[in-house]
């Protein structure tokens, strides 16, 4: 997952100073000397790295001590300022023309995502501002790069103007401009050709191409796992087109960070996306503190509560509120649920927003993937109508016939049901209580799956109180 060793070893590192009254001269030049080594690890630019220890150890050496913090947090608060700083401070957001349409000029080398990330940010564009994208094939080189392009269009649901790949690319920027101010399309998204590296060839195209068209924006497109290489070629066509901004592809896989953490700082331009997976909704606008905050292990509820707010249905949650209210909350409700959650993403990446859940012992062994759900899934798919309606009717018979049609096993089966009984009667007992807070956890996305497992802690926790209870009555008794 994106920086996960980067996450890893850096919250390893600050673990040693928790409990710390004071830190000495000493404490803090070794715990600088770990951070160097974590960030080199993570391919981060070298100069970069120096840079960056030398401006922390400076600001945590006179640092003035807040009241609200210890010594070791006041470092911790040092490396996400400055973690922040690295990657921009703030979000970027996109350059946009005072009269349609705005131009989006996509370059970067082979293999880096440039058609797909083109794709996403028509489908980001259509869903945040409602816009009228249309595409124009400028990559005549790469075989099926056009059919690819058509493709991710015909996804989006956005135009594309193409001519073949026997016309110079520079003459079919020219006419597709021409189509869309005839069109009136608001953004035009120019998908360019890439090379396995940086050639004069390739960049005097984009530079007449740029020389043309005078887009708004020139979003280099970066493939992060190749690390401080893709901060390296982001300097090279910067020097050589003035890019505008970068996007980071592939984040999910990238486990160091070196990119995201070098790119900003080589080339002086913001990063302003980011791809974290293959969907063509899975781009996302660039936070840096946010970010700094994941990599540090302090969650990032913002941006959940952002998906949460975009992926699930309002009118679906108040309805799902007023059944728990009713109790009448069954497993078509359930699946429901679980779809609505895989909207929002892998459940790993959103556990890891909530802050603490990210370096919680017990989440090293919660293991929740597609496949999980999928196992969930089918259990219920199994069920017969009357029995996703009533779940009481499931006997241990019933509950065969399900473990064979599901392909899981009857221990699965009935672990699945004990838990979803165990959840709704909780959601019960919580609906009586307090429901409009109910209805702002359902509102909020935090149903379904994760409200399921905030659940299954409290019930834990629970049974904990329980049995302490139980075992003072024993001593009283005796």
């Amino acid at each position: 997952m994106a920086f996960e060793g980067l996450s890893e070893r850096l919250q390893k590192v600050f673990s040693t100073l928790r409990g710390k009254g004071k830190l000495s001269e000493d404490d803090v030049r070794k715990v600088m000397r770990e951070v160097r080594m974590a960030l080199l690890e993570a391919d981060v630019n070298f100069d970069v790295v120096k840079g960056f220890v030398k401006q922390v150890r400076e600001r945590a050496l006179g640092a003035e001590v807040m009241d609200s913090l210890s010594p070791s947090q006041q470092v911790i608060k040092i490396v996400d300022d400055e973690l922040t700083k690295l990657m921009g401070e703030e979000a970027v957001p996109l350059n946009k023309a005072p009269h349609i349409p705005t131009i989006i000029m996509m370059v970067g080398l082979q293999g880096a995502g440039k058609t797909t990330t083109a794709g996403k940010l028509a489908k980001y564009l259509i869903n945040n501002d409602k816009a009228r994208p249309m595409f124009i094939a400028g990559d005549v080189y790469r075989p099926a790069a056009i059919e690819q392009l058509k493709t991710v269009a015909q996804q989006v649901g956005a135009p594309v103007y193409e001519e073949g790949t026997d016309k110079d690319p520079v003459e079919i920027v020219k006419n597709g401009l021409a189509q869309a101010a005839e069109n009136k399309n608001d953004y035009v998204i120019i998908d360019t050709a890439g090379r396995l590296e940086i050639d004069d060839k390739l960049m005097d195209e984009l530079a007449r191409i740029k020389e043309l068209a005078h887009p708004n924006e020139i979003l280099f497109v970066a493939d992060s796992m190749t690390g401080q290489v893709a901060a390296k070629v982001a300097h090279g066509f910067d020097e050589q087109l003035d890019i505008t901004g970068v996007v980071l592809t592939k984040l999910d896989g990238d486990t160091r960070g070196g990119a995201a953490l070098s790119i900003r700082s080589v080339t002086g331009k913001p990063i302003k996306f980011i791809g974290q997976g293959e969907k063509l909704d899975q781009l996302d606008v660039f936070h840096p503190d946010r970010m700094a905050n994941r990599i540090l292990g302090m969650g990032d509820m913002l941006t959940l509560i952002e998906k949460a707010q975009t992926d699930y249905d309002e009118k679906q949650a108040k309805d799902m509120a007023e059944k728990i209210r009713e109790n009448s909350f069954d497993f078509n409700d359930f699946i429901d649920q679980m779809d609505q959650i895989q909207k929002m993403g892998p459940m790993d990446e959103l556990m890891k927003m909530i802050p603490g859940m990210a370096n919680n012992p017990a989440m090293a062994n919660v293991n929740i993937g597609e496949k999980d759900i999928d196992h969930l899934k089918a259990i219920v798919y199994s069920m017969t109508p009357k029995e996703r309606e009533d779940p009481d009717l499931l006997n241990p018979s019933r509950r065969r016939r399900i473990a064979g049609g599901s392909g899981q096993s009857v221990q699965e089966v009935n672990r699945m049901i004990k838990q979803f009984k165990q959840s709704r009667d909780m959601m019960k007992q919580m609906s009586k209580g307090n429901m409009s807070g109910m209805e702002q956890m359902m509102g909020g996305g935090m149903s379904g799956k994760l409200g399921k497992m905030a659940m299954h802690s409290m019930v834990k926790k629970q049974k904990k109180r329980k049995k302490k209870r139980l075992k003072k009555i024993k001593r009283f008794k005796s």
